[in-house]
């Protein structure tokens, strides 16, 4: 019998809960990379910590929407960070022609989650965007959440939870020094049946 994976979320954030700033910039993101680069050799990744390629090599299908897809093509061919993993873009529209493993799905989030872990074999699956996070967590789909804090005070932009339905209790069970960041582990508290 094949084992379920679990729906993952794996984001980066702005201290003052961001995911971009207000016209999509992720201009920021790079700039704390860079400055990890420039800190090779104080690189501190605290054991607990989950490195992007760690995710990764646990994902049998990536989820996400529409605009999040596009904003990852838009970085162009080479900047493709997910392989031949399966990418699922929830959309009512045709996705352009592309040499990556992805496919438009519709429906509901529901119906398109439960396909994106047949889709996994066992695997996870890993939900990315905005909205797409927030669509799930307010569906009780996610399972587990891995958040980087990004060292920056953007002031306004996209929000990671702004527009939730609800209010979602969550177990911290790990927080982890990850380069010039830190991780925090999570997982939603669900209402005992």
């Amino acid at each position: 019998m094949e084992s379920t994976g679990k729906v993952r979320v794996y984001i980066a954030c702005s201290l003052d809960g961001f995911i971009a700033g207000p016209k999509g910039e992720l201009d920021w993101l790079e700039q704390s990379a860079d400055k990890d680069d420039d800190k090779k050799s104080d690189t501190q990744v605290q054991a607990g910590a989950v490195t992007f390629e760690e995710m990764l090599s646990n994902t049998g299908c990536m989820l996400m929407g529409r605009t999040t897809y596009d904003t990852v093509v838009g970085f162009g061919p080479e900047m493709w960070a997910y392989g031949d993993i399966p990418v699922h873009v929830l959309t009512h529209r045709e996705l352009p022609p592309s040499k990556h493993n992805a496919k438009a799905v519709s429906g509901s989030l529901q119906d398109a989650v439960q396909n994106a872990l047949a889709a996994a074999k066992g695997k996870d699956v890993y939900v990315d965007g905005g909205s797409m996070i927030r669509q799930a967590l307010d569906a009780g789909l996610v399972d587990d959440m891995i958040i980087t804090m990004i060292p920056i005070v953007l002031g306004k932009g996209i929000s990671l939870f702004a527009g939730a339905s609800q209010r979602h209790p969550l177990e911290f069970y790990g927080n982890f020094k990850y380069n010039q960041t830190v991780q925090l582990h999570a997982r939603p508290i669900r209402k005992q049946k």
